[in-house]
């Protein structure tokens, strides 16, 4: 075995020599990820944008390949691109222009505008900065201010080993809002969770703290990686971003809390790419069988603590090019919950649902919970993005020549980048998601972490319009104003005796709630990873009494009760909302 560890090392360390790290970059760093879009879609760079986060010497790479193309950059990319290349110049082996310098400046680089400190030499490669920010975020039902701090490290040792971490202390402050609609502390506190299971928008999930601590929670990513030319393996706590979408994924969408997992990425050849994860996610469930055992000396007894149950994930995407610009990818997933984690699925290339069949079916046991991916990606016209993702998580031929519906899920959209103006970018995206996708009767494997859904943030039973024209008129400002038309569809359960008539209900039968919702976003990077915000926004969201018979497995509400359930109070009604912000990193 130990000789195997070390050929795996010499394997590594003479593969070739590469220039970067491969740490995956934030995907609230949204404005670096708009421009390398923009870049491939008219037609300067290739990128593989339904699998992300990006790593860094990949988006390096990239602005190292745009330079060398410059030709074919109007003015304002031009700009944008040295902007970027400051951030990314530990990366490039270069050092960014600052105002404060140790000794050498090829090793050393103390900055206090951008606030970073780096260091490389020949075998190792350092980076350190602060994160900090506030939003203020005010309609007519008070203020929330929302606040965070933290640290980011990186480090690259012989230029195949990536270290990294990065920690945000994050709260969500409702004391500023109105005593009219959160009359005492309590209504405040929880009236500032603009973000929790259930809830039907877009912003990141999130595992609160104790109820004492109001808003409060941690967020903590990092990871280590060995990485050369063609590929890295890692263990990594961060968040996943699959399928192709500009504004929430309908396969894996990012949003749910960051979870601890194992990756495999290579990239052999230009036209291939594969990769894999195994993760532990948090089921949000008690296992009644597991606990540990407190005795209370005092009192003669002992008391049971009770331990969550398991959960974890297998999943690959497989990406294919078969032309310049045209990718094609799919892939399969698996949600299981034994007791242990189970060899097999460590298999990157696996079709999972075939590996729970040898292993359930025998005992005729309840299986676990498969899926299989589809995303197609064109980008051969110049200036134009076309795009589809498709989620299938439950599929029966029988069932095309019945009434029922099968479970999938799928997105189409396009973006059109610096056409027919400069600068300009505008594009339309439309999201359908059929009864029971992403649910099951075993609420253990459900396709869910922390109790947020892993796919689109409206769930099964919905559909979504999104619209959106973005403007850039000079360097490091972006303007973008967008329309979303959220629509939510009857509420089922999963229930096993009763599945044939809930998937014979037309697809949103009945609308029960829905949100329309116009944003003006205007963005200022100040300097690398550093943002001034505003953002105007209207939202109108209600829910509305319906009159069908209701069928077993329903959750059958008022209108009242429907908007209740998927809309924060901040939010609630008609709503005109200005945020104002600054942050340091992310």
């Amino acid at each position: 075995m130990k000789r195997l560890y070390f050929s795996i090392f010499i394997l590594l360390f003479f593969s070739g020599v590469v220039f970067g790290q491969n740490i995956p970059e934030n995907l609230s760093y949204y404005r670096i990820y708009d421009f390398l879009d923009e870049l491939a879609t008219d037609g300067v760079i290739d990128v593989n944008s339904a699998i992300k986060p990006y790593n860094r010497n990949t988006i390096a790479s990239a602005l190292k390949e745009a330079k060398s193309k410059d030709s074919l950059l109007h003015k304002r990319q031009k700009a944008d691109l040295e902007f970027f290349m400051s951030d990314f110049a530990n990366e490039l082996d270069t050092m960014p222009k600052a105002y404060v310098h140790w000794t050498d400046k090829k090793s050393f680089d103390l900055s206090l505008l951008q606030p970073q400190f780096l260091y490389q030499n020949k075998y190792f490669k350092f980076h350190l900065r602060p994160i900090i920010g506030m939003d203020l975020i005010g309609n007519r039902k008070g203020l929330i201010m929302k606040r965070w701090w933290g640290g980011d490290i990186q480090m690259d040792i012989v230029k195949h080993v990536s270290l990294w971490g990065s920690l945000r202390d994050i709260s969500f402050n409702g004391n500023y809002l109105s005593d009219e609609y959160f009359p005492n502390s309590a209504a405040k506190m929880y009236g500032a969770r603009i973000t929790q299971p259930g809830f039907l928008n877009n912003l990141p999930g999130v595992q609160y703290k104790e109820a004492t601590y109001g808003g409060d929670y941690s967020d903590f990513r990092g990871g280590i990686k060995a990485y050369t030319w063609w590929g890295s393996i890692g263990v990594v706590k961060d968040q996943l971003q699959w399928g192709e979408s500009y504004n929430c994924s309908n396969i894996i969408s990012g949003r749910a809390p960051s979870f601890p997992m194992i990756t495999l990425n290579l990239t052999p050849c230009d036209w291939f790419e594969f990769n894999y994860i195994h993760g532990w996610m948090v089921s949000n469930l008690v296992d009644s069988t597991y606990y540990y055992t407190e005795e209370t000396y005092t009192t003669d007894t002992s008391k049971r603590h009770y331990r969550p149950m398991n959960k974890f994930i297998a999943a690959n995407m497989f990406t294919f090019t078969p032309i310049p610009r045209l990718n094609i990818s799919f892939g399969n997933s698996i949600i299981y919950s034994e007791r242990n984690v189970q060899l097999m699925y460590f298999i990157p290339f696996a079709f999972f649902k075939s590996l729970d069949h040898l292993m359930t079916k025998g005992l005729a046991v309840e299986n676990q919970n498969s899926q299989m991916f589809i995303t197609l990606s064109s980008r051969n016209i110049k200036h134009l993005h076309l795009y589809a993702s498709f989620f299938i998580d439950e599929f029966n031929t029988k069932r095309l020549s019945n009434e029922e519906h099968n479970l999938i899920s799928y997105k189409a959209g396009f973006n059109v980048s610096n056409w027919p103006l400069k600068n300009l970018n505008y594009g339309f995206e439309y999201t359908r998601t059929n009864t029971l996708n992403y649910k099951h009767s075993i609420q253990a494997i459900t396709w869910a972490s922390n109790s947020y859904n892993l796919g689109h943030y409206l769930g099964d039973n919905a559909q979504q319009f999104y619209a959106y024209i973005g403007y850039k008129p000079i360097r490091k400002v972006d303007i973008k104003l967008s329309y979303t038309k959220d629509q939510k569809g009857n509420d089922y359960d999963y229930v096993r005796r009763n599945t044939k008539q809930i998937l014979a209900q037309p697809i949103l039968k009945d609308i029960v709630w829905e949100n329309d919702l116009v944003s003006l976003k205007a963005t200022y990077e100040v300097f690398p990873n550093a943002y001034a915000v505003v953002n105007l926004e209207y939202n109108n969201a209600r829910g509305h009494d319906i009159t069908s018979e209701p069928i077993e497995g329903e959750n059958r509400l008022d209108a009242q009760g429907y908007l209740d359930k998927y809309t924060p109070k901040f939010y609630k009604g008609e709503n005109w909302t200005i945020t104002a912000g600054f942050s340091i990193g992310f």
